[in-house]
């Protein structure tokens, strides 16, 4: 941006630095300033721009509960990162399984995942370069008086916690609860399971406390990558599956581990407000 200001100075800048120049005379015929490019405008690894020039799918969501005046969601997650090292064979792999599923979608965004298979720069960037999250909690409606005591308790319960890695040990398929989509996820089976199961535990006491339903009895923390419309996960497994089978055959190993995150907090968000839940307590 440096080169569109030098280029285009405004009229306001420092006179002494930026003298006017000489006026010319009434024949002189003065061309117009051109228009400035516009990869100057739009910096390349702009995620915005890249999204706008994207087909989004219109996909008419359905409310896990209906919308009631002062009423807000409510979501308790730990966020994730994927680091850039990471991505890439990710995104191999997304690729892959795209060509045989062409029906999936970012998650998020709702950009169909097969128009960014001839850029795979970009399908790293779209579908992997953002926040994901590990949910302790189910995404439920809370009553505008019960933020205040939401947030104090969950901060009360969780607000210590000690630094541990979070291992995503395979790929694994879920379906939402009125069979309406189907997501292809990164499930944590070792690595980090002991620690979010008491987390979720001390997020389900509080909901108790707010007349709120609990968490799933048996939790399989993950965070989804992928999504498509409807009850696909039979097709959509048995094709995870096959990769995998080919990846371990390339490899010459059993992949043990597919992505490592640190873990980095639990934020929770209520209506469009995010709130720091938890401060750790290093080892």
């Amino acid at each position: 941006m440096e080169a569109l200001i030098a280029s285009y100075a405004d009229d306001s800048s420092d006179p002494e630095s930026n003298p006017t120049p000489p006026q010319p005379s009434a024949s002189t015929t003065v061309a117009p300033l051109p228009p400035p490019p516009v990869s100057l405008l739009h910096p390349p690894n702009s995620l915005e721009v890249s999204l706008d020039s994207l087909p989004i799918s219109q996909v008419n969501r359905v409310r896990s509960f209906p919308h009631v005046e002062g009423n807000y969601a409510l979501h308790v997650y730990i966020p994730v990162h994927i680091s850039s090292a990471t991505r890439k064979e990710l995104a191999t792999f997304l690729k892959k399984v795209t060509a045989l599923v062409p029906t999936l979608h970012a998650v998020d965004v709702d950009v169909p995942l097969s128009s960014l298979l001839k850029d795979e720069a970009l399908l790293e960037k779209v579908v992997l370069g953002r926040e994901f999250h590990i949910s302790l909690g189910r995404t439920v409606p809370l009553r505008v008086h019960q933020i205040n005591s939401m947030v104090s308790m969950l901060r009360q319960k969780l607000q210590f916690q000690r630094r541990y890695l979070i291992d995503f040990n395979k790929w694994e398929i879920f379906v939402n609860d009125d069979s309406t989509r189907t997501f292809m996820s990164l499930e944590v089976v070792a690595g980090g399971l002991a620690q979010i199961r008491k987390q979720i535990q001390a997020v389900n006491e509080v909901y108790k406390l707010h007349n709120l339903p609990e968490f799933y009895k048996d939790p399989r923390p993950h965070i989804s990558v992928a999504w498509a419309l409807g009850d696909i996960s039979d097709t959509l497994k048995r094709m995870v599956e096959e990769e995998m089978k080919k990846y371990t055959a390339r490899s010459g190993s059993q992949q043990k581990c597919i992505l490592t995150s640190k873990f980095s907090g639990i934020l929770c968000k209520i209506g469009n407000k995010m709130h720091e839940i938890c401060k750790f307590q290093e080892e």
